[in-house]
């Protein structure tokens, strides 16, 4: 059994890397093969499948400075020594992490939560009140999944420190759709909808990290998380 679930993961994996990667271009909502100007952060497996999340994924990159990021870190940094890496979790859905919560945070800190929140909610959107923290070894990854509708609503708005990474997301009923997010170091990513809850997510782990083709190196990567409450 564990035989044929490597090899599954292996086909899997040759599949990604070999399959034409498609990509917005300058003029607009069409969409070409190749290097492009616009929308340098997504890239998929069709055009119909990014005009379909187009309106539902975003990443802004540099959305906060190197003092901003500094910041952040020293902040959860202080949680987060205090525990060990985990290699396993409760669903299974993380490999090589540690977590925490923080619901009090310093001036320049909650500075930059509400705009976060400003950006990626609207205004006067139910908010899960702690923020999530999610600090990845260099040889962890997120395992592909769909988050519990019990949880979190219906966006998810992470900041990305420490480390560039690739956000892959997956049509649940067709594997054969896929979207890359290039998540690079101090940007912002938000999903929402039927981009959270149509479609698996996961982070690729070091080996795996392509975007486009071209190598993404994923080394230790924290990322700030706030979510709205489900209706």
């Amino acid at each position: 059994m564990r035989l044929l679930i490597r090899v599954a993961k292996e086909a899997q994996r040759k599949y990604f890397h070999r399959t034409s990667c498609y990509r917005f271009t300058s003029e607009g909502s069409t969409l070409r093969k190749g290097p492009v100007e616009e929308c340098k952060w997504l890239c998929g497996s069709s055009q119909n499948i990014l005009s379909a999340v187009r309106e539902q994924v975003e990443v802004r990159q540099n959305f906060i400075s190197e003092e901003e990021e500094n910041a952040l870190f020293k902040e959860v940094e202080k949680g987060l020594r205090k525990k060990r890496y985990e290699f396993d979790h409760w669903d299974d859905a993380i490999h090589g992490y540690r977590e925490t919560e923080r619901l009090q945070w310093g001036d320049v800190c909650e500075s930059i939560l509400r705009r976060v929140r400003a950006v990626a909610f609207p205004e006067g959107s139910p908010l899960l009140g702690p923020v999530h923290v999610l600090d990845l070894d260099k040889l962890g990854y997120i395992k592909p999944h769909i988050d519990s509708v019990k949880f979190c609503g219906s966006t998810i708005a992470g900041l990305s420190l420490l480390s560039d990474s690739v956000m892959r997301l997956v049509q649940e009923n067709n594997s054969a759709d896929w979207v890359d997010l290039l998540l690079n170091r101090r940007s912002l990513y938000i999903l929402r909808d039927d981009a959270r809850f149509k479609f698996t997510h996961e982070i690729l782990k070091d080996e795996e990290s392509f975007f486009s083709g071209q190598r993404v190196p994923r080394h230790r990567r924290i990322s700030v998380i706030c979510r709205n409450l489900p209706v």
